[in-house]
């Protein structure tokens, strides 16, 4: 394969490749194998975002017993399933 990387990229591979002392072939490599592992992973700042906004919504959920839960699922999956249609005489 051959790929074109601007002067920046190319002048930190090769300092990056001269402090490791290893090719510049293996920086490459061994940049793309820890890009793809990190790719669909939360930053630190993301997951700690998650993790307040988490901790404000989940007071707010109301505590009801299970069994109320379910009657009012079934009631609502019945009325979606007639919704828009008239009864029949």
């Amino acid at each position: 394969m051959t790929f074109s990387i601007d002067e920046e990229t190319a002048r930190i591979l090769g300092q990056t490749s001269e402090r490791l002392g290893v090719s510049k072939s293996q920086v490459v490599r061994e940049a793309v194998a820890d890009y793809g592992e990190r790719v669909g992973r939360l930053s630190e700042r993301e997951r700690r975002r998650l993790l307040t906004l988490l901790d404000e919504v989940l007071p707010a959920v109301p505590a009801r017993p299970q069994d109320e839960v379910d009657a009012e699922l079934q009631a609502i999956r019945a009325e979606r399933r007639t919704a828009g249609r008239r009864p029949r005489n």
